[in-house]
């Protein structure tokens, strides 16, 4: 069985257009190798009961859960008090955290404040996930795992939890892109082509609207049949007089 995860990135920046967000696109990718699909991403601001809602709601719906941004050292990263707060524990400075943020700062002769320190907090039962860049780890409780907002941190994180993931059944993607053929010309093609074959799904997307041509993508957890799939919809394109650019599979 394929395994599901949503993504929960929080912090104002993102909702005001301050800052994009670039890890639910790496994130995607990275759990889509390991056959984990990424269905459902959620952005809330640095509020605490929006935080707790939206965390209750993904976390029973999902087998992982990610969250994104809110763990620094100012008053306003909150996620690991509303994530605590939603699932009922408490929040303690964790011993071993504290030693890592320590030996981080204390190694580069760097004073470690109070406000670094707070980066140690973790809810009650945590484990914590290692962070080789900026010291301060994530954490993981239940099927939840809390990451920093940077992305260089972000991704490193994910590296530090690569065997905590159970690998799915992974889905297997090929693409044809036609230039200059309308996206509508393809439209009943691909309604037939759908319909015909069974466990696949078509995507079709435009480039740069209707006329500058489209990208079909199939996916299936069969590599045959989303070979064959794409290989109907190359049929299709020629037939409409462009020459589709395949995609290595995926």
């Amino acid at each position: 069985m394929q395994k599901t995860a949503a993504i929960l990135a929080i912090g104002d920046e993102l909702l005001s257009g301050r800052t994009r967000d670039a890890n639910m696109h790496y994130l995607a990718g990275w759990l889509t190798e390991r056959g984990v699909a990424l269905t459902e991403a959620r952005v809330v601001p640095d509020d605490a009961a929006m935080i707790g809602e939206a965390l209750n709601a993904l976390r029973t719906r999902y087998d992982y859960v990610f969250t994104s941004g809110g763990i620094g050292p100012t008053h306003d990263d909150i996620t690991v008090d509303a994530i605590a707060a939603a699932l009922g524990v408490k929040v303690i400075e964790n011993p071993q955290a504290a030693a890592m943020v320590r030996a981080y700062y204390g190694g580069r002769g760097i004073d470690v404040t109070p406000a670094r320190l707070r980066m140690a907090r973790t809810p009650e039962g945590a484990e914590l996930i290692n962070n080789p860049v900026s010291g301060a780890p994530g954490v993981r409780i239940e099927n939840i795992f809390v990451m920093a907002g940077v992305p260089r941190i972000f991704q490193a994180m994910l590296n530090a939890i690569e065997g905590a993931i159970e690998h799915g059944e992974v889905i297997h993607s090929c693409a044809a892109t036609a230039r200059n053929l309308p996206e509508s010309m393809l439209a009943d093609q691909l309604r037939d082509i759908q319909a015909a074959l069974k466990g696949v799904t078509l995507g079709s997307y435009p480039i740069d609207g209707d006329e500058m041509g489209v990208t079909i993508v199939a996916r299936s957890q069969n590599m045959a049949i989303a070979d064959q799939a794409i290989n109907a919809v190359a049929a299709a394109m020629r037939a409409l007089g462009a020459e589709p650019e395949m995609e290595d599979r995926k």
